[in-house]
């Protein structure tokens, strides 16, 4: 199983499924041995069948167990929630969909469908975010001998990674420190920031992109007291 990084559950409350989705990990620690101690620590619940976890910047601090069955992932769910390992609380949910090594004991027609609507998904993604690359480079031209037509940028859901995420419709009564209980969860927090004047938008800041690109991931399809958020990384 080589593709769950795209796999992130989008809101607290997840259909149960054999794979666990395991965030806020110590990013310094080193792949092999996260793996080796992830195991140790989930193996007591039943048979694991993989463990994802790998340091590219999207997915660092983040891994996926996969259990030979739902039971044992749930139980495991309840009773590992917030273990600290390495000193950093494990946040645990059920993944979003179903992995490849669960696919896989379907049959081999059922795991090349799923593999190709995979790799589908994943092409669509890599020209979305060329086309908004190629998007830009024209924004950035200026006919010759003529002012430059301002061109509007992309949504603000194709913004490149940066350090500082751009959190939207949040309630017009939040206050930075709710927000702060939030986001200092994940690790190289900073500081949160609410605009003057304008209500329901706010600014988190984090030490350096790839912590805000797992904050992003973790936080995706959160909710403020009865309104769901919208948060994608700053313009800059």
């Amino acid at each position: 199983m080589t593709d769950l990084e795209h796999n992130t559950p989008d809101s607290e409350d997840r259909k149960p499924s054999e794979t666990l989705y395991i965030r806020n990990l110590d990013e310094s620690i080193k792949i092999p041995l996260l793996k080796e101690s992830l195991d140790a620590v989930f193996s007591p619940y039943g048979d694991i069948l993989d463990i994802v976890a790998h340091g590219n910047i999207r997915m660092r601090g983040q891994a996926f167990v996969v259990f030979d069955d739902t039971e044992a992932a749930a139980t495991a769910l309840e009773e590992v929630q917030g273990f600290e390992l390495f000193d950093k609380p494990m946040v645990i949910q059920f993944a979003k969909s179903k992995s490849d090594a669960i696919v896989k004991k379907e049959g081999e027609e059922v795991f090349q469908e799923h593999k190709k609507f995979r790799l589908e998904a994943k092409e669509r993604r890599k020209a979305e975010e060329e086309a908004a690359a190629k998007k830009r480079k024209r924004a950035g031209g200026a006919i010759a001998g003529r002012p430059a037509k301002r061109v509007a940028g992309p949504p603000d859901e194709l913004l490149p990674p940066n350090k500082i995420l751009f959190l939207q419709n949040l309630p017009d009564d939040i206050t930075a420190d709710s927000l702060t209980e939030t986001f200092e969860k994940f690790p190289g927090f900073f500081e949160v920031r609410l605009v003057p004047g304008r209500k329901g938008i706010g600014f988190v800041e984090y030490e350096a992109d790839e912590n805000a690109v797992v904050a992003k991931e973790g936080t995706v399809g959160i909710t403020f007291g009865d309104k769901k958020s919208k948060i994608t990384f700053a313009r800059k």
